[in-house]
């Protein structure tokens, strides 16, 4: 009896043996080939669930079956206007074919070692027949930067001239080159590799040019303050200019206006007292008599000494004062 118990045992645990290693389970991320002696054998598995195999024979390889990330290493690269910068990029990729990316890379590490050169490659080659400008740029729609002295141009709304320059942006054909040259290699090469896109993460100057670079921007920054304040300096002396004028206007008109009252009213003084010498003798002779007692006190006081003849018509009324 015992010895039976221990043979159903271990055919027990043959049969869960068996099982053990004739299933194998593939998730939605995932899929596979199988092997026999290491060489594969049939189509690859890409469909989740459970699946059979030959035990102790078949060894089942899985592979990811997501989008992967590629993350290249800056690399210095001389444009074709011989600048030379530092091109960061990145790029989406994944297993097409499970059974080719096996039979030419075995791994997924090597697989990606070997699209790290091709990206690479292909990025250094791209970028180098290409200006600056046209790396940074994405657009086509020309730049319109303001200058303080420029001759040409428009002016924006400050009164400011206004330079366009038209620099072609070439960013996107550049991708899209690369990933079609990527592509073309990768299916000459049937790694089983499909590049979905690639995009420029950083453009940079290298380290020993990049102070020069800050120098230069920040001097020309300088240069562009420093010409707004002398426009600002001349514009204020031409509004104080302005000003003065205004001011020597207002005055002057003021001033002729003044004279203008001031004649008009000596001219109706000189009327009225005129109107009153002519009416009577009496009021001639009282005339005469004011006007001779107001130069009395206009010219004789305390600290006055006049040495006058008695006849002297000044002196009538103090003589004679009938």
């Amino acid at each position: 009896m015992k010895t039976r118990k221990i043979f159903l045992l271990i055919i027990l645990i043959l049969v869960v043996l068996l099982i053990t290693t004739s299933v194998f389970i593939l998730d939605e991320t995932q899929q596979a080939i199988i092997t026999k002696f290491g060489k594969p054998v049939g189509r690859p598995i890409t469909s989740a669930g459970i699946h059979l195999k030959m035990p102790f024979i078949h060894k089942v390889i899985v592979f990811d079956k997501r989008t992967l990330e590629w993350d290249g290493n800056p690399q210095e690269i001389p444009t074709s206007d011989n600048k030379f910068i530092y091109i960061d990029t990145f790029a989406r990729w994944r297993i097409s074919d499970a059974l080719a990316f096996y039979k030419s890379n075995r791994s997924e590490m090597v697989g990606y070692s070997r699209l790290d050169d091709l990206l690479d490659g292909a990025v250094r080659d791209e970028v180098a027949n290409y200006s600056l400008p046209e790396i940074v740029r994405s657009s086509e729609r020309p730049m319109i930067i303001p200058e303080v002295e420029s001759a040409a141009g428009e002016s924006d709304i400050e009164g400011n001239r206004l330079e366009e320059i038209k620099v072609k942006g070439a960013r996107k054909q550049i991708t899209d080159s690369i990933i079609k040259n990527v592509r073309k290699k990768l299916v000459d090469l049937n790694l089983g590799i499909e590049v979905i896109d690639l995009k420029i993460k950083k453009i940079d100057y290298n380290t020993e040019v990049q102070k020069k670079v800050f120098d230069r921007m920040i001097s020309g920054q300088l240069r562009v303050a420093e010409k707004y304040r002398a426009i600002g300096q001349g514009e204020k002396q031409r509004i104080l200019g302005r000003q003065d004028q205004k001011k020597k206007e207002i005055l002057s008109k003021a001033y002729l206006e003044a004279q203008s009252i001031k004649g008009k009213a000596d001219a109706e003084a000189i009327r009225i007292y005129a109107d009153a010498y002519n009416r009577s003798t009496d009021s001639r002779d009282f005339y005469k008599f004011m006007r001779t007692l107001d130069v009395y006190k206009s010219t004789i006081d305390t600290s006055t000494t006049l040495i006058l003849s008695t006849d002297n018509e000044f002196l009538q009324y103090l003589s004679s004062p009938k």
